[in-house]
């Protein structure tokens, strides 16, 4: 079981930037894919980002974020990070980390049946 701990949500204007931040802990030698998902309320879970843990981390992003957020990792601290700029107000959501201990295909990098885990989620609310 790996357990996880968001931060970094906040209120910030259209056009600008947060970092959100994944703390892992537990079995993290066991995770295949770390991913990000949003979700607003009446709205299905859906998937932002995942990238791979492998020694060259392939990374996916949905189409409505690619160019705009980035993901990374840091082994060693055992973080993810979720990198998001040039907000718009259609990002508002509560963000949450999720890792999966099994392989998977590269539609399931985002789809959120194939993860196991799952932290608690952070609000980010884009509004002027």
């Amino acid at each position: 079981q790996v357990q996880l701990v968001e931060s970094g949500g906040d209120l910030v204007q259209p056009g600008g930037s947060l970092r959100l931040s994944c703390a892992q802990s537990g079995r993290t030698s066991d995770v295949f894919a770390t991913a990000w998902f949003r979700q607003v309320p009446g709205k299905e879970r859906e998937g932002v980002s995942a990238i791979l843990h492998g020694r060259n981390p392939q990374r996916y992003y949905s189409s409505s974020v690619r160019g705009r957020f980035t993901i990374s990792r840091d082994n060693v601290k055992k973080m993810v990070y979720l990198q998001m700029n040039n907000l718009r107000s259609e990002d508002t959501a509560v963000y949450y980390c999720a890792t999966g201990t099994e392989s998977m295909t590269i539609a399931g990098t985002l789809d959120p049946e194939s993860y196991d885990s799952w932290g608690q989620g952070t609000q980010v609310t884009v509004s002027s």
